[in-house]
């Protein structure tokens, strides 16, 4: 598109926004605000409703000044920093709140011939339907934008804007006998009716959604990042100002029954106020539907742009502009076609509400936006204007629990209704799922922070609760998946685990490309299960040098690692001897280790987990139990159960029971005393006999082991176990405590 298509200055961009701030409301409702909560009541207001559209306005000007702003305004800020699919879902309903906003204003403007409609009821008693001036009116503006296009709107613009300020500067110039009187002043203004506060903000609150107008015509300015600052904060604040000295006028001129009463009250105070006044209504509110019906079909272009819709007929469609001034034509249609649709209904009032709500959301998430950059610290966000984060985070709770104050059962509606058009969005753009960076952003400062303060925590706490946070390291993470569910099963609800692809070799161009490559591999090959462990690869010569680099990295979740888990193929180990040679490098730090020997039998997880102590193997006893029932949580394990074997000698029967029964109904061990089963060991009989008997059919084995058994007998140490399917050998650094 060439640039001298794009030819609008920072002037439409306040006069939209101003004309759509000083709209209906402003003439229809104020009155009656003023008339019902008293001067502070609408003060109040006033400032309740600038809590929202003033950080939106300063968020707006923000991030228009990072990033070039292209067509859609609003729409094009909130997709490209909340990623596509959220970005349509809003775009969306926002679209429709600017349509349905054309025939709310239009309707607004057949006020301003109350005269004429009461001039017919009187002479010919004829109720002449509000519909015989709106959908005429509509009409024109249809044809007006359809045929001329933003250039002729931009154009209209300023006369329709000139019309109201001249109202306006007319009210202030009059007077009423009331005022001659009047002894208001600060000091004795009122307070009424503070039970109606939030009805009458439901009314009023209207008025505020202005502010945001002027940003559609980003796809039409020269330079919307000096443009969309500075007409959008000078509109806001402009806006803000008039409001305070409109109500004080009006609380001075009139008293509370006149401003209930008269609808156009304004009109009896304003100098030549029959005339000037109706023409002021209706000079603001053909704007507002001008400067609404000339941003709407640009959000509805720009979103069939970004193929936000289903058909890629419809998407074309929409899409299309005018070779000449890239005028969205077809856009421009179907926004007239919904608005003649509202028009011909004529009582937008339930409707009215719900665009508040979507227009509350829309501005919730520019201020959101705002937050998570400024949270994120992006480096690529540099905006030349900067608001404040917590001015940000002000703008997106007040706008969240206005919309609940407002009206509980609208606001929960408006979210349904933006989950059920996210849903769909979402069904028929798979391809474009991912994390937005601006999410991704923030979690990586959320994640830095948790884990320094948990670091600072962790160094001045003496004795810490044990919680397993495992590395487990593979270099056959293709060839089998057990080990990677064993992680998986820890990490579920309890503990934290990061799992290691292990990449022989040095690091190199070539392996560091591998490394990307069987990552990415690797993630798709998770992406279908329910995930809890982080992955990673590791480039490293050899085994010895892999663990040795894996055991010095920080957990992921801010404690340090505290278990290595090792895994070999039980019928074809041909790796247990570099895990055995290496027992020794890891056992010399902190960490429990476990070996898991993966059989090629399926596990059947509803034969449960069988844990086998006994009385020469103390050390490593309370950890089988502790990661027997953290296994047991994860919902594979569902219908199985833990069976704990203690095998002791003939003599010590009784003083084994003893204890384990103490164990039991003191509540320090986590399960059922019918689950735990004594077996003697009798004379030439060995505990692995046992165990194959015992353990056969089960769907996993904890067995303990000894680093100087382990030293000792080698690979022995492991074999002798061929009637068990999947068997994890533990060894606890130290004791754990149950308690």
């Amino acid at each position: 598109m060439n640039s001298d298509i794009k030819k609008f200055g920072t002037a439409p961009v306040f006069f939209t926004a101003i004309s759509t701030i000083l709209g209906a409301i402003l003439f229809l409702r104020f009155g009656f605000a003023v008339g019902t909560l008293g001067f502070w009541g609408v003060i109040l207001i006033i400032l309740l409703g600038h809590m929202v559209t003033i950080p939106t306005a300063l968020a707006i000007s923000e991030i228009a000044t990072n990033k070039r702003v292209e067509g859609g305004g609003e729409y094009f800020i909130i997709s490209r920093s909340f990623g596509l699919n959220i970005g349509a879902t809003i775009g969306i309903a926002l679209f429709f709140s600017q349509a349905i906003s054309v025939a709310f204003y239009v309707i607004a403007f057949t006020e301003a011939f109350e005269f004429l409609f009461n001039f017919i009821v009187e002479k010919f008693g004829f109720v002449l339907p509000r519909q015989a001036i709106s959908l005429p009116v509509m009409a024109g503006l249809a044809v007006l934008i359809i045929k001329k296009g933003a250039n002729l709107g931009v154009k209209a613009l300023y006369f329709v804007v000139a019309i109201l300020f001249i109202s306006i500067i007319m009210f202030f110039l009059g007077s009423t006998g009331h005022a001659d009187e009047s002894t208001f002043n600060l000091a004795n203004a009122q307070l009424r009716n503070p039970q109606d506060f939030f009805v009458v903000f439901a009314i009023i609150f209207p008025a505020f959604t202005g502010m945001t107008a002027g940003v559609g015509l980003s796809g039409d300015l020269k330079k919307p990042s000096v443009s969309i600052p500075l007409g959008t904060t000078l509109a806001t604040f402009a806006g803000m100002i008039i409001y305070f000295f409109v109500v004080y006028k009006l609380a001075q001129s009139a008293p509370v029954e006149e401003l209930l009463e008269h609808q156009l009250i304004m009109a009896q105070i304003a100098l030549g106020g029959v005339i000037v006044i109706p023409l002021g209504l209706a000079a603001s509110t053909i704007s507002s539907a001008l400067g609404s019906v000339m941003v709407a079909p640009r959000t509805l272009q720009a979103l069939a742009l970004d193929k936000a819709f289903p058909s890629s007929r419809i998407n074309y469609w929409l899409s299309r502009a005018t070779a000449k001034d890239n005028e969205p034509v077809n856009a421009s249609l179907v926004t007239c076609v919904i608005a003649f649709v509202f028009v011909a209904l004529g009582d937008v009032n339930a409707v009215a509400t719900i665009i508040s709500m979507f227009f509350m959301v829309t501005y919730g998430s520019l201020c959101l936006i705002s937050f998570l950059n400024h949270f994120g610290s992006s480096p690529s966000y540099r905006p030349s204007f900067k608001s404040r984060w917590y001015i940000s985070i002000i703008g997106f709770v007040v706008a969240v629990w206005i919309m609940f104050k407002i009206s509980t059962a609208y606001a929960l509606l408006s979210f349904i209704l933006i989950a059920v058009i996210y849903l769909y969005v979402d069904h028929y753009h798979k391809s474009r799922k991912g994390f937005a960076s601006i999410f991704a952003n923030a979690l990586f400062q959320l994640n830095r922070n948790l884990q320094v303060m948990i670091q600072k925590k962790q160094s001045k706490k003496e004795q810490r609760e044990w919680r397993p946070s495992a590395i487990c390291i593979s270099k056959d993470s293709f060839k089998r998946d057990k080990a990677f569910r064993l992680l998986n099963w820890i990490s579920y609800k309890y503990g934290f685990g990061t799992y290691l692809h292990h990449i022989v070799g040095y690091y190199s161009k070539n392996t560091s490309e591998q490394a990307r490559q069987e990552h990415k591999k690797l993630m798709e090959h998770v992406n279908n299960i329910e995930n809890h462990v982080y992955i990673d690869t590791l480039i490293s010569p050899s085994n010895t040098s892999a663990i040795a680099q894996a055991i010095q990295i920080p957990g992921i979740a801010g404690m340090e690692n505290n278990m290595v888990i090792f895994e070999y193929d039980k019928e074809n180990p041909k790796n247990l001897t570099e895990i055995i040679d290496n027992f020794a490098l890891v056992n010399s730090g902190d960490f429990d280790i476990c070996v898991l020997a993966c059989s090629n039998r399926e596990i059947p997880y509803k034969k449960g987990i069988h844990i086998w102590i006994n009385s020469l193997d103390t050390e490593n006893a309370n950890l089988m139990i502790f990661l027997g029932f953290i296994i047991s949580g994860h919902p594979d394990w569902k219908k199985g159960q833990i069976q704990i074997f203690n095998v002791c000698r003939p003599n010590e029967l009784e003083k084994t029971k003893k204890a384990m029964d103490e164990l039991v109904l003191s509540g320090r061990l986590p399960i059922s005393g019918k689950n735990i089963r004594l077996l003697i060991q009798e004379q030439n009989v060995s505990i692995k006999a046992i165990i194959n008997e015992h353990s056969a059919n089960t769907g996993l084995t904890l067995i303990g082991i000894r680093e100087e058994l382990v030293k000792k007998e080698k690979e022995k140490q492991f074999e002798g176990y061929n009637e068990l399917g999947t068997i994890l050998f533990v060894h606890s650094k130290d004791q754990k405590s149950i308690e």
